[in-house]
Formats: C-alpha cells, sequence, structure tokens
C-alpha cells in the first residue's frame, strides 16, 4: 500500500473523502443515454477523491457527470447504448458543451 492510496488500511473500508460508483449513477446515466439523442461519453480518469466518471453528452450540449467504477464499466455501458467513448484527457470536451453551460448556468454544476 502506497502512501497516496485512497484505500484505509482495510481495503473493506472506504475512506471519508471516498465516492464510489452506486447502482443508482450507473441508472441515472443510462436513463440519460435512452433519453436524449447524440450522446457521446467523456471518461474521467479516478482521482483520490471520486471513482472513474463519465460525463454523457447529449447532441445540444446537455450533460451530466456520473461515478462508473472504472473504465471498463463505462465501455460497457457504452458499448450497450452504442455511445462512442473518448478519453476526456485526450481530446477535451465539446464546445456545445461550454455552449449549454453558458445558456444555462442555473444548472452547471450537476
Amino acid at each position: 500500500m502506497g502512501w497516496f492510496s485512497r484505500r484505509a488500511a482495510d481495503p473493506t473500508t472506504p475512506t471519508k473523502l471516498d465516492r464510489e460508483a452506486t447502482k443508482e449513477d450507473l441508472a441515472q446515466l443510462e436513463a440519460f443515454v435512452t433519453s436524449r439523442s447524440g450522446v457521446e461519453f467523456y471518461l474521467e480518469p479516478e482521482t483520490t477523491a471520486t471513482d472513474t466518471t463519465v460525463v454523457a453528452i447529449a447532441h445540444d450540449g446537455e450533460w451530466i457527470r456520473r461515478r462508473t467504477g472504472s473504465p471498463r464499466v463505462a465501455g460497457k455501458i457504452a458499448q450497450k447504448h452504442a455511445v462512442p467513448l473518448y478519453e476526456a484527457a485526450r481530446t477535451g470536451y465539446p464546445e456545445r458543451m461550454r455552449a449549454w453551460n453558458r445558456a444555462h448556468p442555473e444548472r452547471r454544476a450537476r
């Protein structure tokens, strides 16, 4: 176990800052995909505080960010719904997301 591990000494006990994926997170991602058109996934790596996340962005720029727990789970959901999956660190986010944020400042933190 390294100095920067996000797990407590007992691997079954999450640290205070852990934010792990839940069934609700995955259900919300799937609901977003099935209720909107042109959705793309942007994979975000795990951090010291949060599991792997996906930003799902619709054709009009509306978006949600949810934890998936791992890139593998994100890939399975993307494949199931035929949604493209990009690495956000490599591609960045599309302009339509920034335009949507500007048009909806009250809904930015989701």
